[in-house]
């Protein structure tokens, strides 16, 4: 088998930096072009609610759809940066920020990359945490057409 592109998936957790450095390693050793994709899943933001005695606004923050994405795209160009700088020494490395279910742009990421791998780091839930809040590692374990390293993180 040979390893010639590694994507890897990435966020603001020690889980996605721990699954970046390990990701990373792989790549310096097989010399391999890394793709690394950082999903936003969209915000709910709640309407403007209004007092029904008043018909005035509730004290809700004026931020509208335009300002989140904003924000959200440079806290994911922040992140992407950040891992570059500390990790690709000289590998090439493309990078994907991506909108929408973080499982799915995880897999659409690997199909237009052409990757050989995905590592991903897991936040290791268990029980009534991973039924209400799901599993990424896990859907993107069952549904990759290529292998997917789930790194994690083992906290002492």
């Amino acid at each position: 088998m040979k390893i010639s592109k590694i994507l890897i998936g990435i966020d603001d957790s020690k889980f996605a930096e721990y699954a970046a450095s390990y990701g990373f390693d792989i790549a310096h050793t097989f010399n391999a072009h890394v793709g690394l994709v950082h999903i936003v899943e969209p915000a709910i933001t709640p309407e403007t609610s209004s007092d029904s005695i008043l018909g005035m606004p509730m004290g809700t923050p004026d931020f509208n759809e335009m300002n989140l994405i904003d924000i959200q795209k440079e806290n994911a160009e922040n992140i992407i940066d950040r891992t570059v700088k500390k990790y690709a020494n000289g590998l090439q490395v493309t990078h994907f920020n991506e909108y929408g279910s973080t499982a799915d742009g995880i897999l659409n990421c690997c199909k237009e990359f052409k990757a050989d791998l995905i590592v991903i780091g897991t936040h290791s839930r268990s029980g009534i945490d991973r039924l209400l809040m799901g599993s990424v590692a896990e859907t993107v374990v069952r549904n990759s057409h290529v292998p997917v390293l789930v790194v994690p993180l083992v906290e002492e």
